[in-house]
């Protein structure tokens, strides 16, 4: 498995792993506010500011020349925040977000990040696995809005 940044190239990929992984997760939201959600945050233009913007990481996971993961983290100040964290589901539970993970956090140590926080739906049982497996705490709740929707967000914090 090779873990590198993403360039537009990539951006169709990221799109694909991503509306995979919602489809899996979230059974709670509708597949339309699903698919419009990963329209929207995940358009080319979204994809091509974040991978050009400064204090910024995108990195893919590829496996034999397929993308099956990628992650986006941020910088500010001291506080780096993983914005997303997704791996097709064919390919979960071997690694790949872990890889994806520890990538995340050497690139954003540059930065000097002193702690790490990472938000997913609350109802996401898998993703509170996999933050709490990494040694991140459930610090917070926040609410975001999905489709028109409310949903409680849960917010894990790893100290550095």
């Amino acid at each position: 498995m090779d873990i590198r940044p993403a360039t537009e190239a990539d951006r169709e990929a990221i799109r694909e792993v991503a509306r995979a992984a919602w489809h899996d997760a979230y059974d709670d939201l509708e597949a339309v506010t699903i698919d419009e959600t990963v329209e929207e945050w995940y358009a080319d233009d979204a994809l091509e500011r974040a991978i050009d913007k400064p204090g910024t990481a995108v990195l893919v996971a590829e496996r034999d020349g397929e993308v099956v993961g990628f992650t986006h983290g941020v910088v500010s100040e001291e506080e780096g925040d993983v914005l997303r964290m997704y791996v097709h589901p064919d390919h979960q539970r071997q690694g790949v977000g872990a890889a994806l993970h520890e990538r995340l956090r050497e690139d954003l140590a540059d930065f000097n990040m002193r702690r790490m926080r990472a938000m997913d739906l609350a109802s996401n049982e898998a993703s509170r696995e996999f933050y709490e497996g990494l040694g991140f705490e459930r610090t917070d709740e926040a609410e975001v809005e999905l489709g028109g929707e409310e949903y409680t967000e849960a917010v894990y914090t790893l100290e550095l």
